[in-house]
């Protein structure tokens, strides 16, 4: 075991990194992020790092390049102030939809991503709900991917779910999140249906056809993110025109980019669930219909078994496989 805890946060989600230092009894150690006259980034450790076990928490959500060069830059501090061991805790690992090749000549900006993590000092990284699992692999340090399953699941059965779970269907809002549909349906005791969007000629506008049966039941679409909304509130139409009598979603990151604010309140949605992994714009969180439902404790728990050499698996081990 290495040396004490010791808790830094970047300016990406201040938020989250205070209410995991309060979920875990202890503060977060003085820091100073910011920038100088021409924009280059700051950092100052403000507290003694020698042996200890520090725990930097950064999304690298929106800035996403700002965001980075914070966690490069406070990692490069630890590791010259001589820490025992570094862990980047990031709820939000940006860069993770460049998983792959899609054309030629395009780079898998992932692989980037951990190769730069290294390359600064990162002896392991945290994260939570990565868009591409496959990602673990691009690291020669552990990668521990957390799951923010548990605590959307409770909400989900004690807030939407009525008494009787065939009121409800989960929804995929496309083939490639089916599995994750599959397992909160699974847990809940609900239908499942899928929404299979395709387009039979060049330029036209996608045909959503939904398989499965939603009419007359509550219908709520799960998925990891919400980037700029077009799929996910064009498939809330789709399940409202098809007969589902009222329409939900839940999602873990809040990315909510270009025209996502608009997109939602114009939305059938009765309500968006997200999680803390990204802070709300000032719009988002004037929004009526968003609910934030924190991951906090997931990560604190996921800390002090790092800290304690303790099994983290325990923490996500069958989240979506009961």
């Amino acid at each position: 075991m290495h040396g004490e805890i010791v808790l830094f946060a970047g300016n990406s989600n201040q938020g989250l990194a205070q209410r995991v230092a309060q979920s875990m009894g202890m503060a977060l150690a003085p820091a100073r992020v910011d920038r100088f006259s021409d924009g280059e980034t700051r950092v100052e450790l403000e507290h003694n790092v020698r042996g200890r076990d520090v725990f930097l928490v950064q999304s690298t959500c929106a800035p996403a390049n700002d965001n980075l060069m914070e966690l490069l830059i406070m990692t490069e501090a630890c590791k010259r102030a001589s820490a025992g061991r570094i862990t980047a805790v990031m709820p939000y690992f940006g860069y993770a939809r460049q998983d792959r090749k899609v054309k030629p000549r395009t780079p898998i900006t992932a692989k980037l991503m951990a190769d730069l993590l290294t390359a600064a000092g990162v002896d392991r990284v945290l994260t939570m709900d990565l868009h591409a699992g496959q990602i673990q692999g691009f690291f020669n340090i552990p990668v521990d991917n957390l799951y923010a399953e548990p605590p959307l699941y409770n909400h989900v059965r004690d807030h939407i779910v009525t008494p009787d779970p065939n009121d409800t269907v989960i929804v995929s809002p496309d083939a490639g999140g089916t599995e994750r549909a599959r397992g909160y349906a699974r847990r809940l005791g609900c239908s499942l249906a899928i929404i299979d969007k395709r387009r039979d000629r060049p330029n036209e506008a996608a045909v959503m056809n939904i398989v499965g049966d939603v009419r007359g039941k509550r219908a709520v679409l799960v998925d990891d993110m919400i980037d700029t909304a077009g799929t996910l509130t064009k498939g809330g139409f789709a399940v409202r025109e098809a007969g589902a009598s009222s329409v939900f979603a839940v999602a873990t990151h809040p990315v909510l980019s270009g025209p996502a604010v608009g997109r939602i309140a114009d939305s059938v949605f009765e309500r968006v669930v997200v999680t803390d992994t990204i802070p709300l714009t000032s719009a988002a969180q004037a929004l009526d219909n968003i609910e934030v439902i924190s991951v906090a404790s997931i990560f604190a728990d996921a800390i002090r078994a790092i800290h304690f050499n303790d099994s983290v698996s325990r923490l996500f081990l069958g989240a979506l496989d009961d």
